[in-house]
């Protein structure tokens, strides 16, 4: 088969592609209001209270549904939809709303598989050696860590983490946050990274302010661990001052598993190299799609991950900010009232989000965990050493119930 009769063959399909990939689309979208309440949208056991959000999302069964009709209809000629022209424009939406939910350009985001992936590859590339240093705080999360003490040897250059006073977070002032971080930045800092919200206590740092102390201070870049933040609380990369921003998809944004993105600055593109490379990568040049240049890729789940930002947009930011508010005040309420429990979280919204921890006093936080799997089917996460807590990080499918079923199970 000659050259121009395969490509007459793959445009004759392209009409009928782009109309299976909107049919899709339409189904999960209808699927998504016809749901209502969230609650009806998971697949969650009855048995089960799920207040782990921070750590693996639930997938919503119309985004669901929609990542095997992709899979399905893939596999009808895999050649065909895996590489044809008709893919690019609904991973171009699927782009333009990761854009819209961290608040930049589309030429500007980063498609990858999670937030510790683009860690690592800063680790690789970013141009770092000997005299410079990394810092962050203890509670930056480890897939944002671990990278930069893999490198530090083989690069030459040094990594220092502070310690964050856990004893007693429920008093801080954003003062105090920004005060710690400029503290902490010394003559040879370079890079500083740090958590947006971390995922132990739920402290939401000031980004912006921090940023811009850190850059007083002679630091050159500004990295920022958005895991826990995108899709829970509203996002303006555009006002941070930071040079990269990632997140994880499967967590608030639920999405399928194994999916993420990134702001990455465009003054990054000439400092920093890309991490995979193969035949396609001069197709972006200039933009931040250099950074994702895998060759093969699970599009079927890239489509999907379009339909779980859709699923989100359907709740307008204030409404989802509101609710994650209200639960977080009664729970913290609760635990105010109960003389075996202790609030571990900053007191204050602003400084906080839908994830906090709860203390029961005079008990190993890994030991009630277990207990209240085993006994009660509650899923949250614990955490042991100086903070001894429960995690807990509710999504909008949550209410009040949930909470009465944990402080009854947590007093038992």
């Amino acid at each position: 088969m000659t050259t121009s009769r395969r490509e007459l063959l793959k445009s004759v399909g392209a009409a009928a592609i782009l109309a299976e990939f909107a049919s899709i689309r339409r189904a999960a979208a209808s699927a998504t209001a016809e749901a209502g309440e969230w609650s009806g949208s998971y697949s969650l056991g009855e048995d089960v209270t799920y207040l782990n959000h921070a750590s693996i999302g639930t997938v919503p069964r119309s985004v669901q549904a929609a990542h095997r009709a992709y899979l399905e209809l893939c596999e009808t000629n895999p050649w065909l939809y895996m590489w044809s022209e008709p893919w690019r424009e609904p991973l171009d939406e699927v782009r333009a709303r990761a854009a819209n939910a961290l608040g930049c350009e589309i030429e500007e985001v980063s498609i990858n598989h999670n937030t510790t992936e683009c860690f690592n590859m800063l680790a690789h590339g970013l141009p770092l050696g000997k005299g410079d240093e990394v810092l962050f705080s203890s509670l930056n999360h480890s897939g944002a860590s671990a990278c930069w003490h893999h490198m530090a040897e083989r690069r030459g250059f040094t990594v220092r983490q502070f310690e964050l006073p856990l004893a007693d977070f429920s008093e801080l002032t954003e003062d105090q946050i920004v005060g710690w971080h400029a503290e902490a930045v010394g003559p040879r800092t370079r890079l500083l990274v740090l958590p947006h919200i971390d995922n132990m206590v739920g402290l939401r740092h000031p980004v912006a302010r921090i940023a811009a102390a850190a850059r007083a201070r002679g630091v050159r870049w500004v990295a920022v661990d958005g895991a826990q933040t995108v899709n829970m609380i509203p996002v303006d990369v555009g006002t941070m001052g930071v040079d990269v921003y990632a997140t994880s998809a499967h967590k608030w944004t639920q999405s399928p598993k194994g999916l993420g993105f990134a702001y990455i600055d465009r003054s990054l593109l000439e400092e920093l190299p890309a991490m995979w490379v193969t035949w396609g990568q001069k197709l972006w040049t200039g933009t931040a799609r250099v950074f994702e240049d895998y060759g093969t890729r699970a599009l079927p789940a890239m489509l999907a991950l379009g339909d779980a930002l859709s699923f989100q947009e359907a709740v307008s930011m204030e409404s989802r900010e509101r609710h994650h508010r209200q639960l977080r005040e009664s729970l913290e309420a609760r635990v105010d009232a109960s003389e075996g429990l202790r609030w571990r979280s900053p007191q204050d919204w602003e400084l906080g989000g839908a994830l906090y921890a709860v203390e029961v006093l005079g008990r190993k936080a890994a030991d009630i965990s277990s207990r209240l799997f085993n006994e009660a089917g509650i899923v949250v996460r614990p955490f042991g050493g100086e903070l001894n807590a429960l995690r807990v990080s509710p999504n909008l499918a949550n209410g009040e119930a949930d909470f009465d079923r944990l402080v009854a199970a947590l007093e038992g």
